[in-house]
């Protein structure tokens, strides 16, 4: 029987949970300290921040989508992502994209933006950038840049990804 993973906003009482999440899930603290340098900055937007918790109301995984800009039009930049690492490939972190990317159709966003694995985004929709003429002023593998459209009226913007400043790209 697969876990049951529960989906919602990040609150202010969650910042040290998912601090120590993104911690845990990842190598060095770049990532914990990005989100928390994103909190801080005009880039966030409130509600984009998901959380996933299990049936104790642990938080096990996290998404977080921030403001960019696809040459000079409104996008979204998916990321960091987290989950606990005794939980990856248990479905925590499926849910809360899902959460995070439906969260984001729900106030009109069209087009997200993912600097990841190409192996795991795709599986919610997402292609390589370069195929819509969208790039990044920074050295990464091609496959590694994707996007997503979250209107299928509306095509994507083409241009070069301007990430928020704490991203240092």
């Amino acid at each position: 029987m697969s876990p049951t993973w529960t989906t919602r906003t990040e609150t202010a009482a969650d910042t040290t949970a998912v601090r120590d999440l993104t911690l845990a899930a990842f190598d060095t603290p770049l990532e914990a300290d990005l989100v928390d340098a994103l909190r801080e900055d005009p880039a966030w937007i409130d509600g984009l921040s998901l959380v996933a918790t299990d049936g104790d109301g642990r938080v096990v995984a996290h998404a977080l989508l921030t403001r960019c800009h696809v040459g000079d039009v409104p996008a979204l930049c998916l990321g960091p992502c987290s989950v606990r690492p005794e939980l990856q490939g248990r479905g925590a972190g499926s849910a809360v994209v899902r959460a995070a990317l439906a969260a984001a159709a729900a106030r009109d966003e069209h087009c997200v933006v993912v600097l990841g694995h190409p192996e795991y985004y795709p599986r919610f929709g997402f292609s390589r950038a370069s195929a819509h003429g969208i790039r990044v002023d920074a050295e990464v593998p091609d496959e590694a840049l994707m996007a997503l459209g979250l209107d299928p009226a509306r095509p994507l913007p083409a241009g070069t990804v301007r990430y928020a400043p704490p991203f240092g790209i």
